[in-house]
């Protein structure tokens, strides 16, 4: 047990000290929400003229709607960065070495994963206390009910880049492909707009965006910022990441690959 333990520390500790050696990374994360919540949301704001959000029933302002899918959207970009930088790994060589260790592959990169989520964490709690500053604040207590949400969040999002990296073979392609996923997971949820309100407009687009896991993340994310539980947002995320999880283990069976050179 005290070997899987050490496997943990070593790979998180590596992601830790990667992303402290790539400050570049930390501030981008942070400016890319910061500008949707303190000039986009200026826009949408009286677009929408939003006051009272279902299911809450209290006075919330557009910026303060927007939190949870921002915070959403660190989850996603970091989960993403850090599957673009495991196909460069892949590419150098360390990930092959570190697939042949004895102990299993699922350990492996569930351990690359709680890394790559902790520090999504970290930028989620940055960019709460940089809104704060701003006067944009949620329930004090709601900063602590969040963090499972948080939790189950970036794993299902790390396991999704994780799922892409597999398959994915060149650094270059991955690049594209990270905004081809990104921007519609991101666009057709519910991280800016209500789905009430989307229904006004377009009942088709709104069930596109409710079939969207990034939709249940966001939501998931809201209500416990408020002291609530989004039960079905739960179980979507719950599903989610065991089949994401699932299939990132089997895309990185070196097996597969083998077979692949053969054929």
């Amino acid at each position: 047990m005290s070997g899987f333990w050490g496997v943990a520390r070593a790979i998180m500790g590596r992601e830790f000290l990667r992303f402290i050696h790539q400050r570049e990374r930390f501030i981008a994360a942070l400016v890319r929400p910061m500008v949707w919540l303190l000039i986009f949301a200026a826009g949408f704001r009286a677009a929408l003229g939003l006051s009272i959000i279902p299911p809450y029933q209290t006075y919330i302002t557009y910026e303060t709607y927007i939190v949870p899918g921002l915070c959403a959207m660190v989850l996603l970009f970091n989960g993403m960065q850090s599957s673009l930088s495991l196909v460069y790994d892949r590419e150098m060589g360390s990930m092959r070495l570190l697939l042949t260790s004895p102990f299993p592959r699922w350990w492996l990169l569930f351990c690359r994963l709680l890394g790559s989520t902790a520090i999504s964490i970290l930028q989620v709690y940055t960019f709460l206390a940089l809104a704060g500053l701003f006067g944009i604040t949620m329930p004090p207590l709601g900063y602590v009910t969040v963090l499972p949400g948080l939790v189950l969040g970036g794993l299902m999002l790390g396991a999704l880049g994780l799922v892409l990296s597999s398959f994915i073979k060149q650094l270059e392609n991955f690049a594209g492909v990270m905004n081809f996923v990104i921007f519609p997971m991101f666009f057709l949820s519910s991280a800016l707009y209500p789905l009430w309100k989307m229904a006004e407009s377009s009942p088709l687009l709104r069930d596109i965006c409710a079939l969207n896991p990034f939709t249940h993340v966001v939501e998931l994310i809201r209500f416990l910022l408020y002291l609530q539980i989004n039960w079905i947002a739960l179980l979507w995320v719950v599903t989610c990441t065991i089949i994401l999880c699932a299939a990132a283990v089997w895309g990185y069976d070196p097996a597969r690959g083998l077979m692949k050179r053969k054929t």
